[in-house]
């Protein structure tokens, strides 16, 4: 069936989009995947990779995609950066309607169905976000890559190229973690590491996470893994000293990082209801809600 207008959420991170289509109720009617869109990346990128996607979820649905009938819901990484987010509002095509927040606020939203809660999301990047009953929003974390961002896949594969670099000079053994290290990113010596780490950004770092959780039992590996749980509680204690609000780690790592996670802390955390894509739906329909559209 189609309708005068669609709600779309978008979920848009350093390592790619995530996109929900739902009907003017806000019932899901497809989901789609497309590259990068998170606004370190560039915003000219971010658009191409939203815009992709979204002609990918209407493709989904069997539906062509039309712009000016859709209200996007965004939650973004690099929101808090005004510059980036004036240029990427700058650059909207003509819509229906646009919402757009932090990814960690469409997390929230997502994971506590709009209720007073806690997330860590963790992904390319990471931030802490809490929402008061009183509808304040509070963050810790997320300064962004490469001082901050801790316990993200950018912040894991950053710190364990370092052991590929030492092993590849013999300050450290050429052990299975190097190895694999080095794979990964198709380097076979140091002139071509040094290639690598040249172009790499977040995105690239990111992607060495997965090498980092499949040698958990190195000693570096460990200690990251270690240092990582230990960061993610320093930023759940930071917005919620009393250990009040529900929790829930989000984001591609965040079950998978709830295993370094202090016992005490971790018998509080819950299962998100929902993901920041669907949080991003919401923010849509509270959008389309606000500009008192009539949807038939």
């Amino acid at each position: 069936m189609r309708h005068s207008f669609y709600l779309i959420g978008i979920d848009g991170g350093g390592s790619g989009t995530r996109v929900v289509l739902g009907d003017p109720r806000g019932v899901e009617l497809a989901q789609a995947t497309a590259g990068p869109s998170g606004l370190g990346l560039g915003v000219g990128r971010a658009w191409q990779a939203i815009l992709d996607g979204c002609r990918s979820v209407f493709a989904n649905a069997g539906l062509v995609f039309d712009a000016g009938r859709c209200v996007l819901g965004c939650g973004l990484a690099g929101v808090n950066n005004p510059d980036w987010l004036a240029a990427f509002r700058a650059q909207a095509p003509q819509l229906a309607g646009l919402a757009i927040e932090s990814d960690a606020y469409t997390t929230l939203l997502g994971a506590h169905g709009g209720e007073p809660g806690l997330v860590v999301a963790l992904g390319t990047g990471s931030i802490a976000a809490a929402l008061e009953a009183d509808g304040t929003l509070r963050i810790a974390g997320g300064f962004g890559f490469p001082s901050g961002d801790e316990a993200s896949g950018a912040w894991l594969g950053l710190r364990a190229i370092v052991h590929a670099q030492q092993a590849l000079d013999a300050r450290e053994p050429v052990d299975a973690f190097a190895r694999a290290l080095l794979k990964r990113v198709g380097a076979t010596d140091r002139e071509s590491l040094i290639v690598w780490l040249c172009a790499a950004d977040q995105t690239a770092y990111a992607e060495l996470a997965p090498i980092v959780l499949a040698h958990r039992d190195h000693p570096l590996a460990g200690r990251l893994l270690t240092q990582a749980g230990e960061d993610i509680v320093k930023m759940m204690r930071a917005l919620d000293p009393a250990g009040a609000l529900p929790t829930a780690l989000c984001g591609g790592l965040g079950p998978t990082l709830s295993e370094w996670v202090l016992e005490v802390v971790r018998e509080r955390l819950r299962v998100p209801l929902a993901d920041s894509a669907h949080g991003a739906l919401k923010l849509a329909q509270r959008e389309a809600l606000r500009k008192g559209i009539a949807f038939r």
